[in-house]
């Protein structure tokens, strides 16, 4: 961590660019007009939810806390911190994540499922392929700039339907249609580098190394280098099976 703390690093980050970021991103704590009034919901519930305790403040202990998560998920052991209606009341005027996901839009990887998190530990940014373009930047910087948020964490994972389309296309050299074809061009990088070597498996390779690139990209970001080289942010890149549900960390591990 940096000598400043991460309260008065977010003060000193934040001012006139959180209150417009706000009404950007919709974190605006109040809506409707609505001040201290609660609606009252027929059959709702209020059961009470475990709390995760406070967010972490450095990227190893948001690193920690995630890859905790990622256990119970694979156990089948759940604890669902955070989801109840207790916490729902607490975030709904201010969230304080400590981790930041990006992450492919294959609905078999929710990140928040992944990880057993809950509401307001989070921010998830989700592309086809977790490709990154330069307004996918600004909302991956947004959390680390305006709030302190710690810890980058850029998901792949196993059967990558956009990296297969992405190899087959740019193998065959026939571009895919319209928009998708953006997604390819992105990802060539990561096809011409698993191109040098023979692999058993060209596209998990290739779902590999462009979450490795990815985070590399991040990490060279002029708004999150600075807070890289500090210490006050890490960004890791990882790979999740389909088939175990493991999330297995490839670069930037937070080491202390």
């Amino acid at each position: 961590m940096g000598s400043v703390s991460r309260p008065q690093r977010r003060a000193i980050l934040t001012g006139g660019l959180v209150a417009s970021a706000a009404v950007i991103t919709g974190c605006s704590a109040k809506a409707n007009g609505n001040s201290g009034s609660k609606a009252t919901v027929v059959g709702a519930a209020a059961t009470p939810s475990p709390s995760a305790g406070p967010s972490p403040t450095t990227p190893r202990a948001a690193y920690g806390r995630l890859l905790e998560g990622n256990k119970r998920w694979v156990a089948g052991a759940l604890q669902r911190p955070n989801q109840g209606v207790d916490r729902r009341e607490s975030v709904a005027a201010e969230q304080d994540p400590y981790g930041v996901i990006v992450s492919c839009i294959d609905s078999r990887v929710p990140p928040e499922m992944v990880f057993d998190t809950g509401l307001g530990d989070l921010f998830v940014i989700r592309t086809g392929g977790q490709v990154v373009a330069p307004v996918v930047t600004g909302s991956v910087e947004y959390g680390p700039v305006t709030s302190g948020t710690p810890l980058i964490l850029v998901l792949g994972h196993q059967n990558c339907g956009a990296v297969k389309a992405a190899y087959k296309a740019l193998k065959d050299r026939k571009p895919l249609p319209g928009n998708l074809q953006s997604i390819v061009e992105t990802l060539r990088p990561a096809y011409e580098a698993i191109s040098k070597a023979k692999h058993a498996d060209p596209v998990d390779a290739m779902i590999r190394v462009h979450a490795q690139q990815t985070a590399a990209g991040l990490r060279r970001s002029a708004n999150l280098a600075p807070l890289v080289k500090k210490g006050d942010l890490a960004v890791v890149s990882a790979y999740y099976s389909l088939d175990t549900g493991q999330v297995e960390v490839l670069t930037g591990a937070p080491s202390a």
